[in-house]
């Protein structure tokens, strides 16, 4: 594949149903970084336009049809947009391929599918969404509303920024809010498009508001604003602690999905042909700039000689280049700064003397590819738990395997983090599989699989992992007011 000069787009905020410029024109720049051209210039948002927008929101809530429609009608509009990401799931894909790195092959076929699910979902969750019913013998009825709660603060990560935008875009909506979407700065393109795609199937104007900037900057006053009534936070647990603080003055709602540090748990009896090919996965899909990557791997001793093995041939055989080709399963890192980030646990890994298996360098990729941010799939064993590469994220391409004796070391080191978001367990023996996952204080765990999601299941994490869940009615609760009506029957 060779490399074609990428055409400059520019992006603007979308705020009240139109794209317009950052009140002081200013704009910051956006990079491949697989090439590290710049392939748009977006518009930066100042205090004004975050006043403005937040605003917008708010009237579109108090005054606008929205809030008031009826659920059937709303819950219409929510489908076509969902039809409209799914006509438009390779442009999406493209985007996110353009700027996040990501190969594209996973995000048309995965993640953009999986995007519109998110919005489809919602729209069908909240039509049959129920409520209690509590009579007081003869005397009194009481019976729960659920209302929405008012202008929602979505911010989302770079690493999957359309579909976990739509994660939260499609509970928010159903339930009758309107929305500010703070998408990353290093990945806004695909997320860009929510606004346009919003208005055209039909949601009214002011609904979804789109404002882009540095998180320091443009996310400081969103998180502060007085208009905004909750927020939902993907990213990193440093910054959910600083929005946390920001929101606090106004008692923000907030929901959070924040670092993880997974422990994937491979015992002796574990079906290794099942194993290996997810293990691989878990550890490097989107060049394991995943939250949910099974970075630390736990394998049985008496397995360890042969998981190494065919792991190290696994990992070796992934073919990283360009995302835009079909053929790539590994792209680049985000950005320079997260490169730079993510090799200094090579350094690391060396003072703690981990033994590497596989990878530790920049592949040979042609010439166009050379300043792109890339690193080989990079496989250490580590014996020792604690260390910093078993126990910090470093949310790229390294995992770490970590030996283990006996069922109780195995959890020891599981729990010995201060992430709980999710983990993985191998084993063909039921009695363990439940123990296991009785045992290890995470929010999700799979066993003999991975990354398997149902919308209606609760999702986030234990510890430093998170605040409060979604999916399914967890969502609906975050996103509505419960309201009691008692009625007197006599």
């Amino acid at each position: 594949m060779t490399n074609v000069q990428t055409v400059v787009r520019e992006v603007g905020l979308y705020i009240n149903g139109e794209y317009v410029k950052a009140s002081d024109g200013a704009s910051f720049e956006v990079k491949n970084p697989a090439t590290q051209e710049v392939i748009a210039r977006v518009s930066e948002a100042t205090q004004e336009d975050v006043d403005r927008a937040c605003h917008v929101a708010r009237n579109a809530f108090e005054n606008g049809p929205w809030r008031t429609m009826t659920v059937a009608e709303r819950c219409a509009k929510l489908r076509r947009m969902a039809e409209i990401i799914l006509e438009r799931k390779e442009e999406i894909a493209r985007l996110d391929a353009t700027d996040v790195g990501k190969p594209f092959q996973s995000a048309v076929q995965h993640e953009v599918p999986r995007a519109a699910n998110n919005i489809k979902f919602f729209a069908d969750f909240m039509e049959q969404l129920g409520g209690e019913v509590y009579p007081m013998e003869e005397a009194y009825l009481n019976y729960t509303r659920y209302e929405p709660v008012g202008v929602a603060l979505l911010i989302t990560p770079w690493n999957v920024p359309f579909m976990l935008t739509t994660w939260k875009l499609g509970p928010c909506l159903a339930a009758g809010n309107t929305a500010v979407i703070k998408p990353a700065e290093m990945t806004p393109l695909s997320v860009s498009l929510l606004g346009e795609i919003a208005k055209e199937a039909g949601i009214p104007d002011g609904v979804v508001n789109v404002v882009h900037g540095q998180g320091g900057v443009v996310g400081t006053a969103l998180t502060t604003h007085p208009e905004v009534d909750l927020v939902s936070f993907t990213g990193s647990t440093a910054t959910g602690k600083r929005i946390l603080k920001n929101g606090a003055d106004t008692l923000k709602k907030v929901s959070f999905e924040l670092g993880g540090k997974a422990a994937n748990i491979v015992f002796e009896d574990a079906n290794l042909d099942k194993a290996i090919p997810v293990s691989i996965q878990a550890a490097f899909m989107n060049s394991g700039q995943i939250c949910l990557a099974g970075s630390r791997i736990l394998v049985h001793r008496p397995i360890l000689d042969e998981f190494l093995d065919r792991f190290k041939k696994a990992a070796m055989e992934l073919k990283v280049g360009d995302p835009q080709d079909v053929e790539t399963k590994m792209g680049p890192v985000v950005s320079e700064e997260h490169y730079k980030k993510v090799t200094s646990y090579l350094e690391i890994a060396k003072e703690e003397n981990a033994t590497l298996i596989c990878g530790g360098k920049r592949p040979d990729l042609p010439g166009y590819l050379q300043t792109g941010f890339y690193l080989e799939p990079t496989v250490y064993i580590q014996e020792n738990p604690k260390s910093r590469i078993c126990q910090e994220e470093i949310f790229g391409p390294i995992v770490t395997i970590i030996p283990f004796d006996t069922e109780e070391e195995a959890l020891c080191i599981a729990n010995d983090t201060e992430y709980g978001l999710n983990s993985v367990v191998w084993t063909e023996n039921l009695q363990r599989a439940h123990r296991i996952s009785h045992s290890v204080r995470a929010g999700t765990i799979w066993v003999n699989c991975w990354f398997v999601r149902d919308l209606r299941a609760p999702f986030g994490g234990f510890k430093k992992s998170g605040i409060g869940r979604e999916g399914g009615h967890h969502s609906m609760e975050f996103f509505t007011e419960a309201k009691n009506i008692c009625i007197a029957l006599k």
